[in-house]
């Protein structure tokens, strides 16, 4: 069955933006082999404000053939968007309603995993919902003081296993866990 792997980047101080939305922050090594998590899954799950960014975003034509082929890797996965607006939009398959019920039809149909994108809000709901079978948190070696934690509003403990640490030249420390029970 497939799993939902919530991979993001997180600061020292546990916010995944700053106060203003920002994510310029975030680092980006090659050694951090994105492009293996990206061959690891065919589905990503967004949020409306996420999708609507970075969805179908198209890099700069000035920009690197490494990014164009990240956002070309992006761009080639099947995305399903959960909101509570209804839309037409043939690049994706909204979702409105009974989360739990979707996202276990979705995991269900085999393949491979799929990336739990955000935004916070829906990072959130997983998260109370218990949907995510796998985080992959980046934490980036900036303490930013405010903005949006990854751990918000949580009704009762998260228990955790950690299962893998990669240590990135950057000074990026990429823990992955699995949750207990």
């Amino acid at each position: 069955m497939k799993k939902v792997i919530l991979d993001l980047a997180v600061t020292l101080d546990g916010f995944i933006e700053g106060p203003n939305g920002e994510i310029d922050w975030c680092i980006m090594d090659d050694d951090m082999d994105f492009d293996g998590f990206l061959s690891g899954i065919d589905t990503i799950f967004y949020g409306r404000v996420s999708y609507d960014s970075w969805g179908n975003y198209q890099p700069e034509a000035n920009a690197t053939e490494a990014e164009q082929a990240l956002w070309e890797g992006v761009h080639s996965k099947r995305k399903y968007v959960f909101t509570r607006q209804q839309r037409n939009d043939d690049r994706a398959t909204f979702i409105n309603d009974d989360i739990a019920t979707k996202v276990a039809e979705i995991k269900a149909q085999g393949g491979k995993d799929i990336w739990l994108y955000g935004g916070a809000g829906l990072i959130k709901t997983f998260i109370k919902e218990d949907l995510v079978d796998v985080y992959r948190l980046s934490v980036h070696p900036v303490a930013l003081g405010s903005g949006k934690p990854l751990f918000e509003d949580l009704q009762q403990r998260l228990k955790l296993k950690l299962v893998k640490t990669n240590v990135f030249r950057s000074g990026v420390v990429q823990l992955i866990y699995e949750p207990v029970g």
